[in-house]
């Protein structure tokens, strides 16, 4: 027999759970989970007690959607670890969130996709405009630590054997890994 979990947590300006709790036992939740004002620091730990808890066919209830996620990504994320127990999801407030049934369930799928899409348009985005600045003689990545003359004076002492790499990377305060890659790059 399926079980129907709640789960509450207090909003940021400090309002209790006591609401939260009160309209998911009048929606027929048997257990509810609650993450009280202080557990900002620790995370969600009610949450995943929640999923882990779950078995196949059970569901988890909340009042709305900012109670569960903070964004649209960690809400694809949670109700994916929900749908990997085979369990369902509803919010009270936003009845389209409702994976129990088979519309409900489409509807989640094509925004997942949505998500999915515009994750990899952005990634393309950027690709296209590195490779523009790229072509237009733009450098990726950080500014280096050392200029063009302190690279030159570093492979030089390097090369006349004056100073080891530990001694060159203090005398320029940087890292000795930033000085072992001057000679990787200068070949």
């Amino acid at each position: 027999m399926s079980v129907i979990y709640g789960y509450a947590r207090a909003s940021t300006d400090g309002k209790s759970v006591a609401g939260q709790v009160s309209k998911l036992k009048a929606a027929g939740c048997e257990k509810i989970f609650k993450e009280d004002s202080g557990s900002e620091k620790t995370g969600q730990t009610q949450l995943i007690l929640a999923i882990v808890k779950m078995s196949v066919g059970d569901v988890l209830m909340v009042t709305n959607l900012d109670c569960l996620a903070s964004s649209t990504r960690d809400l694809l994320k949670i109700l994916s670890r929900i749908n990997r127990r085979k369990a369902g999801f509803k919010s009270l407030r936003d009845s389209w969130a409702d994976t129990t049934t088979s519309s409900g369930h489409l509807r989640m799928t094509v925004i997942e996709g949505v998500v999915e899409f515009d994750k990899k348009m952005r990634g393309e985005k950027v690709r296209i405009g590195q490779n523009l600045s790229k072509e237009q003689g733009g450098v990726m990545g950080r500014k280096s630590k050392l200029t063009e003359r302190q690279k030159l004076s570093a492979l030089n002492m390097l090369s006349l054997g004056k100073l080891t790499q530990r001694e060159i990377a203090k005398k320029y305060n940087v890292s000795h890994s930033t000085i072992s890659r001057l000679l990787k790059y200068s070949h």
